[in-house]
């Protein structure tokens, strides 16, 4: 990473900028939008460490305004389990074959997007025992993929009925989950790469400027249309890599 012509240093900058401008619209999906560009400039395993600095940062604030006015009930389900499989996430994600990651990168990339756009909805009320599965899956992607998000939007969104209150709520269990992955990050020793810590300093100010953007841009198309841009997006960089896969040599 620390040898990196300044053309691809300037189209990672714009796509963490870009990340930014949707996680502060949107809530969640850095790793989803900039994962797919980082991957091609950088190893895979780097990646998620390297968001997980950043998306604290932006997500600090959020916590700290909107934790006290979440669901505690769906809390106190979720994050044992979010803990768990985030433990398990980060030791999968640190002992397995970078070409393998790159192959899991892609595949939950696209299922994320075309799940976000077949509008599907739960028909029913959630019963409380799913925050098990939800939170130890929610938990694994968060530290796998840098994005656990849609995982706990699927589960708050067959609990809760206020809108509002999904927001908060999911907007907390993201918080959580960012800190719970600096603290394995930071206890794996990964964070001792000075490169990492390089990258995350020098992509600071675009996810400074996508944040402040984000926050302040009015856009005309409303959230859930500028979302089914963003997951069309994310779908073809999911397909992109994908393709890098499978013609890359074995």
């Amino acid at each position: 990473m620390d040898h990196l012509p300044y053309s691809h240093l300037g189209a990672i900058w714009l796509s963490v900028l870009l990340a930014y401008v949707i996680f502060s619209i949107a809530g969640f999906g850095t790793a989803l939008v900039a994962s797919p560009v980082l991957a091609q400039f950088m190893p895979v395993a780097h990646i998620v460490p390297l968001l997980a600095l950043l998306d604290f940062f932006a997500a600090a604030s959020n916590l700290l305004r909107h934790g006290r006015s979440a669901e505690l009930g769906e809390l106190r389900r979720l994050v044992p389990m979010m803990v768990a499989g985030s433990a398990l996430g980060a030791c999968i994600l640190l002992f397995t074959k970078a070409a393998f990651l790159l192959l899991l990168l892609g595949v939950f990339v696209v299922a994320y997007a075309l799940y976000s756009l077949s509008g599907y909805k739960p028909a029913r009320r959630f019963a409380p025992s799913l925050a098990r599965p939800f939170g130890l899956i929610g938990g694994v992607f968060s530290a796998l993929f840098g994005s656990g998000g849609f995982i706990y939007s699927i589960y708050l969104g067959g609990r809760i009925e206020d809108k509002d209150s999904i927001r908060v709520t999911q907007s907390t269990l993201i918080g959580l989950s960012t800190l719970t992955r600096l603290v394995f990050f930071l206890l794996a020793g990964v964070y001792a790469d000075a490169g990492i810590l390089g990258m995350a300093l020098f992509l600071s100010t675009a996810m400074l400027c996508g944040v402040h953007a984000g926050r302040r841009i009015t856009l005309r198309l409303s959230r859930e249309q500028f979302l089914k841009v963003v997951n069309v997006l994310v779908l073809c960089s999911g397909v992109f890599l994908l393709v890098r896969y499978f013609s890359s040599p074995p």
